[in-house]
């Protein structure tokens, strides 16, 4: 082991955070990945927690618990962390790893549509391999919008496939024969996959931090055989490192996200009726800020396959609308045209 010497003569990196557990949360859009991080990061067992977003703005902290914000860093005054992975995932883990404060344990959310083996595979397959063990992967999943037409998703196949624990989270939305249904579904694809039953994302920590399941030496066998591959045609592609494991299913799969802004306020009742006769099958989540013509106040919308809520709170800035949505195959111009109907 002479990488743990090398590092061991770096004064950077502080030795009792060698081998500081990494759990990964993926699961498709919607699914509840956020409430479950909130839950972690307010935990009441005194852990010392780092989780590494992609941004800030999904994570509602208790005003309570925060202490500072740092440009792409939030502190709790329990001592947990939040990092954005804006500058790629490696950097981040080392701000966490460098940081003078314990840190028991990571937490990584992925976006809803990542397949989660090229993040395995940046632990195992770069120096970080010596630094961090991955302890689970866990996969949320919506027990109320979820069928099997979430596999003709890449994506969603791939974060059951991963999963060493799939939370069955909204379990308090579905009759207990869609539960078996489900169950049976995840079992059929994985039977080896641990399944709890959540709701609101609440989950008893020990049942999902330090778990030791993730079967981290199957990985590195996949991550050599990667090598091997690439060490073969190395002369055609050079510039395809291995360690770049990009992902493309955002696109492959028909997934597609459309951004809409517009300093003009919606109609509330023309955007209703968008949201309840008008909005194609195909999304799957949105989520944006409304400016609504009779309301003083803005309107924080989440939509979530067939649900969606709105939470007003006061203006920080002049109003606009700007809103998001993310799903297949969808047609933006249509999309648009709707949307510019409901503008006043």
């Amino acid at each position: 082991m002479t990488t743990l010497t090398q590092q061991t003569s770096n004064p950077s990196i502080d030795i009792p955070k060698l081998g500081m557990p990494v759990t990964i949360i993926t699961g498709f859009l919607g699914s509840g990945k956020t409430t479950l991080l909130n839950q972690i990061l307010k935990n009441k067992q005194d852990l010392k927690v780092a989780v590494l977003v992609n941004e800030f703005g999904d994570i509602n902290i208790d005003s309570q618990l925060l202490v500072s914000v740092d440009q792409d860093m939030v502190e709790l005054s329990n001592g947990c962390i939040c990092c954005t992975i804006n500058d790629g995932l490696v950097d981040a883990v080392y701000r966490v790893l460098e940081r003078e404060e314990r840190i028991d344990y990571l937490v990584i959310e992925t976006t809803g549509v990542a397949d989660p083996l090229p993040i395995i595979l940046t632990f195992l397959g770069t120096e970080l391999r010596d630094l961090t063990k991955i302890d689970s992967i866990l996969t949320v999943v919506d027990a109320e919008t979820f069928n099997e037409e979430h596999f003709q998703s890449e994506a969603a196949l791939k974060q059951i496939t991963y999963g060493d624990i799939i939370l069955l989270n909204k379990t308090d939305l579905v009759p207990s024969e869609k539960l078996q249904e489900v169950e049976k579904f995840i079992h059929d694809l994985k039977d080896s996959a641990r399944i709890l039953h959540t709701k609101y994302g609440e989950v008893a920590l020990p049942l999902i931090l330090d778990v030791d399941l993730t079967p981290t030496d199957e990985y590195i066998a996949i991550d050599d055989e990667d090598t091997h591959k690439h060490e073969h045609h190395h002369e055609h592609e050079h510039h395809h490192h291995h360690h770049h494991h990009h992902s493309h299913h955002l696109e492959n799969d028909g997934f597609i996200s459309i951004s809409f802004q517009s300093d003009r306020p919606f109609d509330v009742h023309k955007f209703e009726h968008f949201l309840t006769e008008e909005m194609p099958q195909d999304v799957f989540r949105a989520k944006g800020i409304l400016w609504f013509s009779d309301s003083e106040l803005r309107h924080i919308f989440q939509l979530s396959g067939p649900r969606y809520n709105l939470h007003a709170d006061e203006w920080q800035t002049s109003p606009k609308n700007q809103v998001v949505f993310i799903g297949r195959k969808l047609n933006t111009q249509e999309i648009y045209t709707k949307l510019n109907e409901c503008l006043l």
